[in-house]
């Protein structure tokens, strides 16, 4: 175990160094380290509670998301009654948040109900439906979202607004953002550095539902507050001062098939515009619907807010477009990653918001490498007084552990947390650990009148299945805690599980290879241990 060729030698040393060059960058102010060009400087994330900056929890309004179920399933009812041979129904009632029509011939009953069962598809693993069908008084069907489909819709729609959510903070630049779920409605969302967070607010409170809706020319008198069947009242702030606008109900096309979004300029006047693309689908069919309704308007909806309506003089063929409106740049710009990040399934309301300042995170900072640096002064003391030259070898492994922890923490872009400098502080405790395993089995085998290489061979050799066994147990625990655990949590378990591997790497290798150069060139009769 003690023999270490020239060319392991040199593959440790280099291994260990290139991983304390990656350090290096993390131990300057990112302002000097920005000036480096080209040269690669990984740095480690600060997290909230050192960087300082926003907290936010988000709420999803589930009353919405119910409503745009009952939408939903009204449109695909229309489109599955219409398909031939066509059942003819009267008008589709949404009272008691269910849906109920009459079949104009009850002969049809058992088609409609095979063509309606067919909208429906199973909640999850509860073995149920997430809608139930009754027919009542023999020619009226009653569709019903049940509990356990309406708790699946939810669980996917949080799930969908969390990526959205991610996708949007990403697009607005910012480092190393915390967005994880919170109980069955809420979302937390911690993003480092960000000290003003009304522009994140602004951005996570839109829907950015986009929609395109026919213009309903009947002319509307000032006060009217209800609108013909078929078409409804929106907000059309460009109008003026309370102004509204009569669309009709149904959207012609939805941004559900939009492929790309951008702030741009209109090149007549210079104000700021969203540009936006629609895939091959999506581009046909606005193709279509602007050859078939030149000459009319239509209106450019934004979570049911009008942004434009401006009327079609000639078909848009290319499948591409922008909307325009009183636009700032930033608010384009805001409109314009909303749009291409994609629609949040459900409304988000921010329900609690803090700001951690960026003086607090210094405190945490200073008193951890003030907890760092006692740690290891007090570690190298006691194995140097302990062990006299095979402390020292310890003590460097110990050093050089703290510094390629920082490394591997840059490399993978990790984020250190206040309880991650708890992990810090803890590893270097036990990366010594090792070594005092290692050390005392040598001094046992000495004790048994072993010769020095046989007493420093068998102490690696026997130590090293305790210390694996000890650090597979501590390892089993990080993994559990890094799968489970969220945010802080989470930032310990990297921690501890990089320096689980990193420790018994400079322990154990590290240590074994300096003692064997050193044997090889002292060749001692005796050793000081």
């Amino acid at each position: 175990m003690l023999d270490f060729p020239r060319w392991k030698v040199r593959s440790i040393v280099a291994l260990l160094v290139a991983l304390m060059l990656l350090a290096v960058p993390s131990f300057f102010p990112e302002s000097v380290t920005s000036k480096w060009g080209s040269f690669p400087h990984p740095r480690i994330n600060l997290g909230l509670d050192l960087a300082g900056g926003s907290y936010l929890l988000l709420e999803a309004n589930t009353s919405d998301l119910a409503n745009s179920r009952l939408e939903l399933m009204h449109n695909n009812i229309v489109d599955a009654m219409k398909t031939a041979p066509r059942i003819s129904i009267g008008d589709i009632s949404s009272q008691g948040g269910k849906l109920s029509f009459m079949l104009r011939d009850v002969t049809q009953l058992d088609d409609a109900r095979e063509r309606l069962n067919k909208l429906t598809k199973g909640a999850g693993m509860t073995g149920q439906r997430d809608w139930d069908l009754q027919v009542v008084d023999a020619s009226r069907i009653v569709m019903t979202p049940t509990k356990a489909g309406t708790d699946q819709a939810i669980t996917d729609a949080m799930s969908t607004a969390t990526d959205v959510v991610r996708i949007r903070i990403d697009k607005l630049g910012t480092k190393e953002p915390t967005i994880i779920r919170q109980g069955a409605t809420r979302i937390v969302v911690q993003v480092p550095g960000l000290n003003d967070p009304s522009e994140l607010k602004k951005l996570l409170g839109t829907t950015a539902k986009l929609e395109f809706k026919m213009v309903d020319e009947t002319p509307t008198i000032p006060g009217q507050t209800t609108a013909p069947v078929g078409s409804q009242l929106l907000d059309y702030p460009e109008g003026g001062p309370q102004a509204k606008i009569l669309v009709k109900r149904q959207a012609i096309l939805t941004g559900d098939q939009l492929v790309s979004a951008k702030q741009s300029f209109k090149q007549e006047d210079n104000s700021p515009v969203v540009d936006f693309a629609f895939d091959t689908v999506g581009g046909k069919k606005f193709a279509r619907i602007t050859q078939q309704n030149t000459g009319k308007r239509f209106a450019v909806i934004v979570d049911n807010k009008v942004i434009s309506a401006p009327r079609i003089n000639t078909p848009i063929l290319g499948g591409a477009g922008y909307i325009e409106g009183s636009f700032t740049v930033e608010s384009a710009n805001s409109l314009a990653i909303a749009l291409s990040s994609g629609k949040l399934p459900v409304a988000l309301k921010v329900i609690e918001e803090r700001s951690v300042g960026p003086d607090l995170g210094a405190d945490s900072i200073r008193s951890g490498i003030l907890a760092s640096v006692i740690a290891v002064t007090a570690v190298v003391v006691f194995m140097l007084l302990t062990y006299g030259r095979f402390g020292v070898y310890a003590n460097l492994a110990v050093v050089i552990n703290v510094i390629v922890i920082v490394g591997v923490l840059a490399v993978i872009n990790g984020t250190l947390t206040l309880p991650g400098i708890a992990g810090f502080v803890l590893t270097i405790g036990t990366a010594v650990d090792a070594n005092v395993l290692i050390n005392e089995r040598i001094r046992e085998e000495r004790r048994r009148g072993r010769n020095v290489i046989q007493a420093v061979e068998l102490g690696y050799k026997e130590a090293s299945r305790t210390i694996f066994e000890a650090n597979v147990t501590h390892a089993i625990s990080g993994v559990i805690m890094l799968m489970l655990g969220s945010g802080p949590v989470k930032g310990f378990a990297v921690v501890l599980l990089i320096g689980i591997v990193t420790s018994v790497f400079t322990a154990v290798v590290f240590t074994r290879m300096m003692v064997a150069l050193w044997l090889r060139k002292a060749r001692p009769s005796d050793i000081n241990i």
